[in-house]
């Protein structure tokens, strides 16, 4: 393994942890009705656990109201109730194969353990990182252990790697900060 690849591989862990923090924080609710609120609700489509999105289609009706048209009749009370039974606290109202599902308003509590939630999950993505440099820094010290590289090629390699998650942490940041004004919002 080079310092390049050593590198790449931090640089591209950093990335998937980015991403699944964005993931994370797209789960949790805010006020207003997103497409991808359902997106880990699982319904029984003929004896088999399925995504919604598989068995219908799911659109903002306005900014409070999601709408999810179920493309088979048989499958309406299913996914109403794969969504009532979700831990998301939804309620929907089903109108022939159409579902219209309002979004309750936030309680002011309500908002604040969502900010806690948000604020530990990147507290968990900046630990990811930092998890991250250290496994990069490991693997350096281990090529210059092999005499794969100087010690100036490994400093400024660990000085990259530093600089790479720092960036990623402000990234973090940044998708936190984002989040709890989304939460905040009224």
């Amino acid at each position: 393994m080079s310092i390049a690849e050593v590198k790449k591989n931090a640089e591209h862990k950093m990335q998937k942890s980015i991403e699944a923090l964005r993931a994370d924080l797209a789960k949790i609710r805010t006020g207003r009705a997103h497409t991808g609120l359902l997106d880990h609700v699982q319904v029984d489509y003929y004896g088999s656990m399925a995504p919604i999105n598989t068995v219908s289609n799911i659109t903002v009706l306005d900014p409070r109201t999601l709408g999810v048209q179920v493309w088979e009749k048989n499958m309406v009370a299913k996914v109403e109730k794969a969504i009532r039974n979700s831990d998301l606290g939804l309620n929907p109202a089903v109108q022939g194969e159409l579902l219209r599902i309002p979004m309750p308003l936030l309680t002011e509590e309500r908002r604040r353990d969502l900010i806690k939630v948000v604020k530990h999950e990147s507290e968990n993505a900046r630990v990811a990182m930092r998890n991250l440099r250290r496994d990069a820094n490991t693997a350096l010290k281990e090529l210059l252990k092999k005499k794969e590289c100087s010690e100036d090629e490994e400093h400024k390699a660990q000085d990259d790697i530093q600089k790479l998650t720092d960036k990623y942490v402000a990234e973090v940041d940044k998708q936190f900060a984002q989040k709890e004004t989304e939460l905040l919002a009224i």
